[in-house]
This record gives structure tokens, C-alpha cells and sequence, in this order.
């Protein structure tokens, strides 16, 4: 902070908790799914819509690369959000189950400032464990519903390039605008 006073490393740890960015590992683990969800609609246009694999090469690789950055920017926000619900509701459970692990002898050891520091350190990782894996799933299930009633209910009468390019186009900036408005 500009001559402001500098933030402990408590402070810096919580912030960092409660902000939107997410760490390498979270941020690795979400685009390697969203690569894996957006390549999948890849099968259903070879085998059922008969589009060449060698000849649509190039835009099966551009579409996922789309794709993947619109279903991963999808859960980095559905975490966001699910994040701080699931730490308020887990609260109570994640102190109790800190507290039991405590020994007596560390009890009375122990500040109360590090008995609320290991229990907000416990809810935060609680929290984004379950908001990350019910992001993943929650988007995945709605961005494989989107391309397949896209695909084959609005769009089946256009050619099948054309029906691939909208299907993947528009149910990965569904999933991506849909993210955003669950707050």
C-alpha cells in the first residue's frame, strides 16, 4: 500500500482467500476439464453429424480453445460465489471438528487468536475444495446440455459445421453470461 501502513501476512493470506483469482493448481485443474468438456462435443459431430475429423481439424482446435477459456472463466466465477455460501454454512461443523482434534494439552497451549486462525484456515480450504468440484460439475453437466439441445433441436436443419460452430459458440458464452449473474 502507497504510504500506507503494510499488511501482515495473515492479512495477505486472508485477502488472498476471499479474492477472485485463483491459485496455479485451481486454475490448472479448470482448464485441463474445461480442454476435456469442450472436446467431447468433438465426438458427437464426427459419429452423429458425419463431420470429417482430418477435414474440420482446424476448427474443431479453434472452437475447444474458445471453448475451454469460456467453461474455465464459467467456473472461476460459480466458485467465486459458491465459495463464501459454503464457508458461512460449514462454519459451525469445520469448528467443532477443529476443536475435536485438539488435545487437551494443546487446548491450553493454544491462543484463541490460533484456535480462530486454524478454523478459518480449515473453512477456507472446506470451502474451496467443495466449491471448486461442485463448479466443475455443476458447468460441465450445463455446457454438455447446452451443446446437445443446441445441436440437435434448434440448430439440427443447418449444415453440421455451422450447427458446430453456434452449438459450442453459444453454450460457452451461455455458461460463461449464466456465471456471472449467479450472485
Amino acid at each position: 500500500m502507497a504510504g500506507g501502513k503494510k499488511l501482515t501476512k495473515e492479512e495477505e493470506l486472508l485477502l488472498q482467500d476471499f479474492s477472485r483469482n485463483v491459485t496455479t493448481k485451481s486454475s490448472a485443474l479448470f482448464y485441463g476439464n474445461a480442454f476435456i468438456v469442450s472436446a467431447l462435443p468433438i465426438w458427437v459431430f464426427w459419429r452423429m453429424h458425419q463431420m470429417d475429423l482430418v477435414q474440420s481439424g482446424i476448427l474443431f482446435g479453434i472452437m475447444t480453445i474458445v471453448s475451454t477459456w469460456l467453461v474455465a472463466f464459467a467456473y472461476k466465477n460459480v466458485k467465486f460465489v459458491l465459495k463464501h455460501k459454503i464457508a458461512q454454512k460449514r462454519e459451525d461443523a469445520v469448528s467443532k471438528e477443529v476443536m475435536r482434534q485438539l488435545t487437551d494439552a494443546d487446548n491450553k497451549k493454544i491462543s484463541r487468536k490460533e484456535k480462530d486462525e486454524r478454523i478459518l484456515w480449515k473453512k477456507n480450504e472446506v470451502a474451496d475444495y467443495e466449491a471448486t468440484t461442485f463448479a466443475i460439475f455443476y458447468n460441465n453437466a450445463l455446457y454438455l446440455l447446452l451443446v446437445l439441445f443446441l445441436s440437435f433441436f434448434i440448430l439440427k436443419s443447418l449444415d453440421p459445421s455451422v450447427n458446430y460452430i453456434v452449438s459450442i459458440g453459444a453454450a460457452g458464452g451461455l455458461l460463461a453470461l449464466f456465471s456471472t449473474g449467479t450472485q
